[in-house]
Formats: C-alpha cells, structure tokens, sequence
C-alpha cells in the first residue's frame, strides 16, 4: 500500500510542479493577484542584496522563460510516464521486477567454474581416461 501511494503522490508532484513551472513564466501581470516573472518582489530583493543588478533583466529574458517552460514540461512527460508504467514502478518498488519470459528465450547456460583441464564433462579431455 505505502509503494502504490508514494507512486501517486510522485505522479501528483510531478503534475503540479509542470504546470507551474510552464506556466508561471508567460502569466501576465496582475492576473490571479500574481505579479509578472521578471518584476516580483524576491527578485528585486535578491539583486539588492547581491549586487547582481542585472539579475532582473537576465530572469525576464526569453531564454530563461523557455528554459523553466522547458523543465516544466520534462516535469510532466515524467508524470505522464509513470502514469502509463504504473505498474511496472510498483513491482519495480516492491523489489520484484515484472518480466514475463518469452517464447524464444534460451535457458541460461550453465556456469562452469572449472578450468579447462579438470573439466570431467568435456570429452577432449576424457579422451586419453
């Protein structure tokens, strides 16, 4: 029970951190009581206090914009991933691993952890017995 909700909640987590990080970037300002991406207060304060003046206008640049939209995008093709191999995640957290045999599969060959020369099996090697 515990692996199949620690496997939702990653699934919610991933969700709502990719459609925050998509979206939070191209949010106008004021809509939602939100301020714009390159105009808010932490980041003023943050280039107040580093000295860094041209944090403000580096943030606001498209570059960056598409770079966070492009994290919050990889956020939620792994949300959808773990929706579609649900079940795969939770035998693979259970510490089973789902593999079905196929039909062509060979049985693994035997080990054999002898040398050659006391090998009792090989008849190179009984020939002069």
């Amino acid at each position: 029970m515990s692996a199949k909700l620690s496997v939702i909640f990653y699934i919610v987590l991933c969700l709502e951190i990719g459609i925050v990080l998509t979206l939070l970037p191209w949010i106008p300002q004021g809509f939602l009581g939100l301020s714009d991406w390159g105009n808010n207060y932490f980041l003023l304060y943050a280039a107040r206090k580093t000295g860094f003046y041209g944090l403000q206008s580096v943030v606001a640049s498209g570059w960056v914009r598409g770079a966070v939209t492009g994290l919050g995008i990889l956020n939620l093709g792994m949300a959808f991933w773990e929706i579609f191999h649900f079940r795969q995640t939770l035998d693979a957290l259970r510490g089973r691993m789902a593999t079905a045999p196929s039909k062509n599969a060979t049985p693994p060959a035997k080990a054999n952890h002898l040398p050659d020369h006391e090998r009792r099996d090989d008849p190179a090697n009984n020939a002069g017995r």
